[in-house]
């Protein structure tokens, strides 16, 4: 009975050592974190790499820590594969979400099909990336109610795992441009080879000035991936339908500038179209033909 006492004050008193241990080293990191944060605050001018060199090294930090004290806590378990092995083998029966939001972060991290501040989509939830964390990321919401791809105010947190079960779309990564169409419906009784005419000079004065740095971006896309653009130039395509003749302008933008182009071709369109007679917007009308 006596050797049994001894036996449990031994382990009481190796308990309380490791719970000593593990918060001076949960405080002395927090410390290092803290001035590393400083640090970076008044050395880094950049809002988007001050932000990036926080989040590394708080995760650096954070997995040093997890070393640390696992180290302290299985001090019986000399390798450290084979702590790391018999961890990740409980976790991931007991948590296995948190383990796929976690093995999708480093594969986010690793593969980078988005970084902080891409505009992207994600099942149904679309918007830009405004914080990524190692179980989710927040993206600050575009579209729902709100026409065109212009911000709604809120924010959505995503699991990381979705990424590997839904559908991603990122409008930056790669070509950072997209193709924008404006349908214009005239009457069958106007010109419209002069509407077409007219909508072609609107649309090349609002559409994206291909530059050379345009050019250079879209040589080094084709070399990552299969993708040919010869025309980059706008274009207005004919077809008809059953209250008019449809012109269909189709021009290049920048991401984030869809909605102002559009509403400068619009108020282009209706000054133009102002000026010539022959020339009338279509709606859908009924024809009473009596003889």
């Amino acid at each position: 009975m006596d050797e049994l006492k001894k036996i449990v004050f031994l382990l009481e008193g190796n308990v309380q050592t490791q719970i000593l241990l593990s918060i001076l080293v949960i405080i002395v990191l927090w410390i290092v974190n803290t001035i590393i944060a400083n640090v970076i605050e008044k050395k880094v001018a950049d809002l988007k790499s001050k932000y990036q060199w926080k989040k590394t090294t708080t995760y650096l930090i954070v997995f040093l820590g997890f070393l640390i004290v696992g180290r302290i806590w299985f001090e019986g378990i000399q390798s450290l594969a084979t702590f790391l092995g018999l961890l990740s083998a409980g976790l991931a029966i007991a948590l296995k979400d948190l383990i796929m939001n976690l093995a999708a972060w480093i594969f986010i991290i690793w593969r980078k099909p988005f970084v902080v501040g891409n505009r992207i989509q994600l099942g149904e939830n679309s918007g830009d990336v405004i914080d990524l964390r190692p179980f989710q990321f927040t993206i600050l919401e575009i579209g729902n109610w709100v026409k065109a791809d212009q911000s709604t105010g809120r924010m959505i947190h995503i699991p990381n795992g979705l990424v590997f079960t839904q559908p991603l779309i990122n409008y930056d990564y790669g070509f950072k441009y997209i193709w924008n169409e404006i349908p214009v419906l005239i009457t069958f009784e106007s010109d419209w080879q002069k509407a077409k005419d007219i909508l072609h000079k609107i649309a090349d004065d609002n559409a994206l000035q291909i530059t050379s740095k345009v050019e250079q971006e879209i040589k080094l896309t084709a070399k990552r991936f299969l993708i040919f653009y010869n025309v980059l130039t706008p274009n207005v395509y004919t077809s008809v339908e059953d209250s008019g003749v449809l012109l269909t302008i189709r021009y290049l933008t920048d991401i984030k500038k869809r909605r102002s182009t559009t509403e400068a071709i619009w108020e282009g369109i209706l000054v133009a179209f102002a000026q010539h007679e022959d020339i009338n917007l279509a709606y859908p009308t009924f024809r009473r033909v009596e003889k």
